[in-house]
């Protein structure tokens, strides 16, 4: 199987600009780039599907060029709804110096920013050299722009192409770039590279696109969509990643083995027929979990991130350590304990329950476990030494409603 082929195989190609590429792919030896703009401190999940293709194409001899925009970070890429908030300098500065670190770090590409050549241009200069080249019907032709007419777009949302086409420019010219890849909702801005550097040069680029990494209801995952999966461990730690992968929808958990792993095309056919034959056993979620959560932090954080799932699935909540505690149930609000107190008060004060008479109605259920341990005793009394390490305590509500209370540290209240 060739590159080309793989690649289609895999989902990976949406659009290409002559069919020459699949050749010029197949043989390796192009520099391309994939470029992104600074508009957080981290990349996410739909980063990390389009940044792997480009590891895919090095590993087939190809150079690549990761483009982070400084430049084009500072007018924002025009959005299909309304234009995105400007951000500070001092913002994009910090952003560029976090993905550069971060792109190093996990695919090893060289990075450069944009800035360093779009800030020199004066605006003279910009239209003379660059802006003649650009028909207006031909950029209102582009699909990211014709759905914005009816809304307003400005003229700085309406430049961007102009600027992501002199991109693809300068690299042509100056570091033999003559592929460019993106996801499939930069096609527009892309072919306007490609058409820029014909007019100029006479010569021809070549560029791709990839579909998006998208959810079985079709939404795709990004920054601005809720719930972002983050690529930095502070912000999505290694056990929520397990948790996002694991709890993949049936539908797409083979895409995404696809799309986001490089396991061979013979293992996932195999794990495809496994996950007909047996949905229920899930083989094809933990391996994906697995491959992906290695892949961005290493062995070790996969192997607690997959224990500490163990621990809550067995409930044995008891085992977790605080650190653990604070990382599984880090979005839960904390309920502080002044002081000990019965159950069904506990469950009361906590938010838990709407009334002592729901708190004992669940606990004579068996529906109500502290730290792992089912209580039925509506006469428990809760103390401090309940607590893990003195600190936390867990309540679980039937199966999957956890609640986080924490003892005051008296020492430090004083």
């Amino acid at each position: 199987m060739t590159l080309f082929e793989e690649l289609k195989w895999r989902g990976l190609i949406n659009d290409i600009s002559s069919p020459d590429l699949e050749e010029k792919l197949n043989q390796g030896g192009m520099t391309f780039y994939i470029g992104t703009d600074p508009t957080a401190d981290s990349l996410h999940i739909g980063h990390f599907s389009s940044f792997l293709i480009s590891k895919r194409l090095k590993e087939h001899g190809h150079h690549p060029i990761l483009l982070v925009g400084g430049g084009t970070g500072l007018i924002g890429d025009p959005r299909p709804t309304s234009e995105r908030p400007m951000i500070t300098k001092e913002e994009v500065e910090h952003n560029f110096a976090c993905l550069k670190s971060q792109a190093e770090r996990l695919f090893g590409f060289e990075v450069v920013n944009n800035y360093d050549w779009i800030k020199d241009i004066q605006c003279i200069d910009f239209l003379r050299d660059y802006g003649k080249y650009f028909n207006i019907n031909y950029m209102l032709n582009k699909d990211i722009v014709k759905r914005r007419l009816d809304t307003g777009i400005t003229y700085t949302e309406f430049s961007y192409m102009i600027l992501q086409a002199l991109d693809y420019l300068h690299l042509f010219e100056t570091r033999n770039v003559t592929l460019q890849v993106a996801g499939q909702d930069q096609w527009g801005n892309i072919t306007a590279g490609i058409d820029l550097i014909r007019k100029k040069t006479g010569k021809e680029a070549y560029c791709f696109t990839m579909p998006l990494l998208t959810k079985a209801d079709g939404t795709k995952f990004g920054k601005s969509e809720s719930g972002t999966i983050w690529l930095d461990r502070s912000k999505t730690s290694p056990y929520e990643l397990y948790q996002f992968l694991i709890k993949t929808e049936d539908s797409k958990v083979i895409d995404y083995l696809k799309f986001l792993t490089f396991l061979s095309v013979e293992e996932i056919q195999e794990l495809e027929k496994r996950h007909k034959l047996a949905p229920e056993k899930r083989e094809a979620h933990k391996v994906l979990a697995k491959e992906v959560v290695t892949f961005i932090h290493g062995k070790d954080a996969y192997l607690e991130a997959e224990r500490m799932s163990e621990i809550l699935f067995q409930g044995e909540i008891g085992k977790l350590t605080l650190k653990q505690i604070e990382e599984v149930f880090k979005h839960l609000p904390v309920h502080e304990i002044e002081e000990d107190r019965n159950i069904v008060d506990l469950l009361v004060e906590g938010q838990i329950c709407s009334s002592k008479r729901e708190a004992r109605d669940l606990l004579n259920a068996g529906s109500i476990s502290l730290n792992g341990q089912k209580i039925m005793d509506l006469t428990y009394f809760v103390t401090q030494k309940d607590a893990i390490e003195n600190k936390y305590i867990i309540i679980r509500r039937g199966k999957t409603k956890y609640y986080l209370l924490a003892y005051l540290d008296k020492k430090g209240s004083e």
